[in-house]
């Protein structure tokens, strides 16, 4: 299997849990074995992609400007393509821009993705009966990617994907284990970056540049 052939499934999705007349938004990045895979919570109409006319790649934040600080404080993306994201407007991201940015991302070895593949019009909270539908197609994706770490954003998220009870404040730094068609993987919790989260932006920045230093560079770290 292959991620594209996920795709169908988030489709009939979004006409159950999404806004009916915009788009699903997939996933983006290195889909062969990446350092590492983060797992957003599920993406909003800000994104430009979600528009039913749109013909390009359908992946997250694209369109948008928050995001992309943190992945620049992570040293995941160059200066010059932070530069160039800040200073366009959302309408203009073309298609390839948009593969420009995220052949960033592939070649930096990263995975982008969201629990929830259903857009919605505004940033309103999904409840946890929605975001679990997703859990067994995001488990595919990993199972596909094979990831090296991945990295689950905000409390709601960590909580569904470890299936336990988790609050980022009390779970810095610390490895989790999930276990997905027989192969363990390591799972880190972060405070979620940009919205009403931007103000703990800098404490995710902190914590994603240890888990690259300890778990990527150094590959050393036993998950207990």
């Amino acid at each position: 299997m292959k991620i594209a052939d996920l795709k169908k499934e988030y489709d009939k999705m979004q006409v159950k849990y999404g806004a009916k007349d915009l788009d699903s938004i997939y996933n983006g990045g290195c889909e062969e074995n990446p350092d590492i895979c983060f797992v957003f919570m599920n993406p909003t109409g800000r994104n430009i992609a979600s528009d039913k006319s749109w013909k390009g790649r359908k992946s997250p934040w694209l369109g948008t400007k928050n995001i992309w600080k943190l992945f620049y404080k992570v040293n995941l993306i160059s200066e010059e393509i932070f530069n160039k994201i800040q200073a366009k407007k959302p309408k203009e991201w073309d298609y390839e821009f948009c593969d420009y940015v995220y052949e960033e991302i592939a070649n930096n070895k990263i995975f982008i993705t969201n629990l929830g593949k259903c857009t919605q019009i505004d940033a309103r909270p999904l409840s946890d009966n929605v975001l679990k539908k997703y859990l067994d197609l995001l488990f595919e994706e990993i199972n596909i990617i094979k990831p090296k770490v991945i990295i689950t954003f905000g409390n709601q998220v960590s909580s569904i994907i470890l299936n336990k009870k988790i609050s980022v404040s009390q779970n810095r730094k610390i490895c989790h284990k999930i276990k997905i068609h027989n192969k363990t993987y390591k799972v880190y919790s972060v405070y979620y970056p940009v919205g009403n989260g931007i103000f703990n932006i800098d404490k995710a920045v902190e914590d994603i540049k240890w888990i690259i230093e300890n778990e990527i560079k150094k590959k050393h770290l036993i998950c207990d």
